[in-house]
């Protein structure tokens, strides 16, 4: 086992080699330039929106999270956890280190990435709402494998790439 493990770090150490140089950064900001093409802006165009259904949820009564309701949270609720989980110590030292090495400069360039990063993953939450399931115990299971697998190998000759690139991506995870 601790084989397997040495060799699956490995491998894992070699991807990302290859992964988060230039290459990787670029296709990110590229992925996020085109989903913000295609949605219209949805960053700056559906601004009320996001904050009525999130900041806004706060006081409103109807909201499922503030009834009693077993197993429900509010989008608030949901906000702050998807944002606890985004926003980190990794994320605070990230930004020490840019503004070190590439000056306050760095900033502007993090906001740009940031600003197209928030579309890759809103498109990332949407394609995980939509391509989620029900377990045998009735919760709800998504994320990256299901819509890779079901997203991806719903089209024509794709069902084996789709499950081979999810079983790769759970086990990268």
């Amino acid at each position: 086992m601790e084989n397997f493990i040495e060799n699956l770090t490995s491998v894992n150490d070699s991807i990302n080699t290859v992964v988060w140089t230039k290459i990787g950064v670029w296709l990110l900001i590229a992925v996020g330039v085109i989903m913000t093409t295609l949605t219209g802006f949805f960053q700056v165009t559906h601004i009320g929106h996001w904050m009525k259904k999130t900041v806004g949820s706060i006081f409103d009564s109807k909201v499922k999270g503030h009834t009693g309701e077993k197993a429900s949270i509010s989008q608030f609720q949901a906000l702050c956890t998807a944002l606890a989980a985004t926003v980190g110590v990794g994320n605070i030292a990230g930004v020490a280190a840019a503004i070190m090495s590439g000056g306050p400069g760095a900033v502007f360039w993090m906001w740009i990435a940031a600003f197209f990063g928030m579309m890759t993953n809103f498109s990332e939450n949407v394609l995980g709402i939509y391509f989620r399931r029900k377990n045998k115990d009735g919760e709800w299971s998504g994320g990256a494998m299901y819509y890779l697998e079901d997203g991806l190998g719903g089209y024509g000759g794709m069902k084996s790439v789709g499950r081979v690139l999810a079983v790769i991506f759970a086990v990268c995870a």
